[in-house]
């Protein structure tokens, strides 16, 4: 425990990335009781567990509790201020991590002990640890968790303690309730968002974000208290049963404060700014994010998961809310003060950044921050926890394609088989599963989000484009198998996400144990599954359970059994779809059935590239169901989206990833079936979001409309608009619409929307040429502009099996610089020569060069095209010249 004296060093502790900028003179500004403050938090909020949304980035972001004591090194992990790996690590040993020149594992490792992570010669963790303690991981002789463990573990309290929350009221009942939710209830139970209904029961007096909270606030003067969460997010239960469901906490939240629930899907304006303010402030952030504010909106203070109590050195959440109310109370002028100073550093850390050195530089130089950081030996980037980084892998793919660099497509390849191998894939249901908690992927955070689903299928069906690898190509059918049956509406849209819990147990519907495996297969089978899928007694996760994975893969495991890989495959087969029907009959984990505009859109650009790449009609007629629904519902009158879809309601007006996200899925529709409407929507959507989103002055789109998007008014808007383009678990709304428009503008002969794109990057030019790697989204679309990108026009009627034949060569290979359009005759070649007129010429010299009714493809460079032809092998050669230049 760190003394009381000495305000500086608590300050530096703190304050971890940029320490408010307080120095000699700003000190005196924050007097010992806000020091007290600062102080009760210099512990962090550590939990236990401790994911990282990107182990590459500037701001770490997690769904778990975090330490928030680092400074602000890259790949500092520990907050020794020295990174722990990369070009500034302690050394330049692979797989040193602790810094002493010697690998802690792989072949040079301290010695070949297995679970003997220090290189002491003792395992750390199994049968033949340092004890026989059960669940002491590290090694101290006292478990870490359960039955006399140093503290209550607060995951298995609230497993123990788990209980269902109570139903909320809906149709003629939920209308006589009063405004405020009456004796039983609180104000969310009128919300329509599956998060904000969790919290509707609590016994705190919550307030959906909006004029009511913000008003009362400033005419009560009290503090603002908003804790921000999802549905899916295990750790926000957990924080929910300790404290938000504890009366007496409840009674001095309202007394004290006015209390905000805000789920961070549907409003990631509120979640942006007060996470990037508590990483200003502690150094990282992460889900739950419990923010204090000025009745105004800045914020002065704020951290992730509190435990209820002091523990283990660290205050509770009891203790916190005591001295912010103390601070509050005694010294409100320096709390104002200092909210100013956060509100200032979080405006400039979200404001476009400007660079005009943008070009292929700054693409080498990503693939070579990224090999750095590059686990050769599980795959990934960076230690655990690990995370599925798709848009990463895609931008890999794309340097691969432009310099045959092979230890680049050994990174992606590694990759992807290390998770398809792993735990954080589903085995019997297919789809990926959060991150993973190790650094082989084995052993998943087990919540899924629709946005993984979406991004990791189009990885693998690039890989595959490559490769030919059939496994990349049964990933992703795994993951369009579990989306369409499982996380699609009868409607045709895809659902949010599913919980990592089951009735308060994390991962308990996906663990399995030998003897259960053998209730449903039979003794025979039941050893031969275990021994491919890593089942054993032991169990690879919590209570001797385990998380089906490949230890080998199928070929090495066929080998060892001296079978054949397919006929290994065709008696495992029958046995999944068993293991799986007998799975569905548990209680599954609960859905978050919201519709969002941008994560569908992710979705319908993934399955657009499924049928493209895999033949397979039945992803682009899922697609287009969902797109439909989308352009109904989501759409209003004037042409503007909405974002959010839920119980009959759309709401929320939409942001610059609902446009850029849902924008470009219909250019992807229209790529894939070929239907003029997709792009003339395409185009409508551009416009909208340039007139909606685009920052005159300093260029790049702003997250959110004028306003509140919620539809209060200006009254509850944030106090600043923010911008975003760092490309996290789900890529920025900047770097997806930088590639919509360069594509969009390559359709359309359109000059305006590739020229706003260029400007796009420009104007986040000093962040990207800063952090290449943090930005590989953005990196697509800046692979695309660098060119050379080319324009494939077929003349023909889309039925014709010349045209099938055309486009299937195309779809064959990986071009993912290119855009494809087909202009066919009547009132539908019309329809598109209007969307882009630069076609229009093009089929009249199609009916007289095509033979016999032939297709007649164009392969064309900004709009120059090159003769036309009627040969598939003449339209690959065209290609490949515009692409590479002709022979010599």
């Amino acid at each position: 425990m760190r003394s009381r004296n000495g305000l500086s060093s608590i300050l530096e502790l703190t304050m971890a990335r940029h320490r408010f900028r307080l120095g000699a003179v700003l000190l005196p500004a924050c007097s010992v009781a806000c020091a007290l403050l600062l102080y009760a938090c210099s512990g962090g909020e550590n939990g236990g567990g401790n994911g990282t949304d990107d182990p590459t980035s500037e701001s770490v972001r997690s769904e778990s509790p975090q330490t928030n004591t680092g400074a602000p090194v890259p790949h500092d992990h520990d907050g020794d201020g020295v990174a722990d790996h990369g070009p500034d690590a302690h050394g330049s040993v692979p797989h040193d991590h602790d810094g002493d020149g010697v690998p802690d594992h792989g072949p040079e490792a301290h010695g070949s002990v297995p679970h003997d992570h220090d290189g002491d010669g003792v395992p750390d963790h199994g049968p033949e640890a340092h004890g026989a303690v059960p669940h002491d991981h590290d090694g101290d002789g006292v478990p870490d968790h359960g039955p006399g463990a140093h503290h209550e573990d607060p995951r298995e309290a609230y497993a123990k303690n788990w209980k269902p929350r109570p139903t909320p009221p809906s149709g003629a009942e939920l209308a006589r309730l009063p405004k405020d939710g009456g004796s039983k209830w609180n104000r969310l139970v009128f919300e329509k968002s599956p998060y904000l209904l969790q919290h509707a029961a609590n016994p705190v007096d919550w307030y959906p974000w909006g004029d009511e909270a913000l008003e009362r606030a400033q005419k009560e003067e009290k503090p603002i208290f908003v804790s921000i969460g999802y549905s899916t997010c295990h750790w926000c239960h957990v924080m929910e049963h300790e404290s938000f469901e504890d009366s007496s906490i409840a009674d001095y939240l309202n007394a004290n404060f006015v209390c905000i629930k805000v789920d961070r899907e549907e409003r990631p304006d509120i979640d942006n700014v007060y996470m990037n303010a508590v990483q200003r402030m502690r150094g990282r952030g992460g889900w739950p994010l419990n923010v204090f504010l000025l009745p105004t909106g800045e914020p002065f203070f704020g951290g992730t998961y509190f435990p209820r109590e002091d523990r283990a050195g660290q205050p509770g959440f009891r203790s916190l809310l005591a001295r912010v109310v103390e601070v509050w109370t005694h010294q409100r002028t320096e709390i104002e003060n200092n909210s100013q100073i956060v509100a200032n550093e979080v405006k400039a850390s979200l404001a476009a950044q400007s660079g005009t050195n943008v070009g292929d530089g700054l693409l080498l130089q990503a693939q070579e921050q990224l090999l750095q950081n590059f686990d050769a030996l599980n795959g990934g980037f960076g230690t655990k926890p690990k995370f599925p980084r798709s848009h990463t892998l895609s931008f890999l793919l794309r340097r691969h394609a432009r310099t045959q660099d092979e230890a680049v497509l050994r990174a992606v390849e590694t990759t992807l088989d290390g998770m398809y191998r792993g735990g954080i894939y589903d085995h019997l249901g297919g789809g990926f599963h959060r991150y993973s908690v190790d650094e082989r992927w084995r052993v998943p955070h087990f919540e899924k989000m629709l946005y993984d689903q979406a991004q990791l299928a189009k990885s693998y069906l690039e890989a595959y484009q490559v490769t030919r690898k059939d496994d990349y190509a049964d990933a992703a059918r795994g993951v369009f198998r579990y989306v369409l049956r499982d996380m699609t509406s009868d409607q045709g849209a895809f659902y949010s996400a599913e919980d990592a819990d089951t009735q308060g147990q994390e991962g308990q519907f996906y663990v399995w144990t030998p003897a259960e495996i053998e209730t449903v297969l039979g003794r025979e089978d039941a050893q031969l599954f275990c021994g491919v899928y890593g089942v054993s007694e032991v169990g690879n996760f919590e209570h001797g359970t385990s998380v089906l994975h490949l230890p080998v893969a199928l070929e090495g495991k066929a080998e060892v059994l001296n079978m054949k890989p397919e006929a290994l495959e065709a008696k495992l087969a029958p046995m999944r779809e068993k293991l799986l029907a007998h799975r569905s009959k548990r209680v599954r984990p609960g859905l978050d059935d919201k519709v969002l505009t941008a994560w569908n859109g992710l979705m319908i650009s993934s399955l657009t590239y499924g049928s493209q790449v895999l033949g397979d009609d039945s992803y682009y007629e899922a697609a287009r169901r969902a797109a439909d629904f989308i352009l109904q519902n989501l759409r209003q009158s004037d042409g503007a989206l909405l974002r959010r879809y839920r119980d009959g309601e759309a709401a929320i007006a939409g942001f610059i990833d609902d446009y850029a996200f849902f924008g470009n899925a219909l250019v992807d529709l229209y790529e894939t079936g070929f239907e003029v409407r997709y792009l003339e929507a395409a185009t409508e959507l551009a416009e909208q979001m340039n007139h909606r989103f685009w920052d005159d002055a300093d260029g790049g789109y702003f997250l959110q409309v004028e306003g509140d998007p919620g539809g209060d008014s200006a009254e509850a808007a944030l106090f600043f608009r923010p911008k975003e383009i760092y490309d996290g678990a789900v890529p920025s709304g900047n770097s997806v619409a930088a590639l919509f428009l360069t594509r969009l503008g390559d359709l359309t002969a359109n000059s305006d929307y590739s020229e706003r794109a260029w400007k796009l990057k420009e104007a986040f030019g000093g962040l990207l040429a800063r952090n290449p790697s943090g930005h590989t989204q953005l990196l697509l679309a800046l692979d695309y502009a660098v060119g050379p990108s080319i324009q494939i026009v077929l003349a023909g009627e889309p039925e014709d099996a010349s045209t099938q034949e055309m486009l299937q060569a195309i779809r064959d290979r990986f071009l993912p610089n290119k855009v494809v359009a087909l202009k066919s005759s009547g009132p539908e070649g019309d329809r598109l020569a209007r969307v882009a007129p630069f076609l229009e010429s093009l089929s009249s010299t199609a009916t007289t060069t095509a033979t016999a009714g032939a297709t007649t493809a164009y392969v064309c460079r900004d709009h120059a095209c090159t003769l036309p032809t009627t040969e598939v092998a003449q339209m690959l050669r065209h290609m490949d010249e515009v692409r590479t230049g002709p022979p010599q």
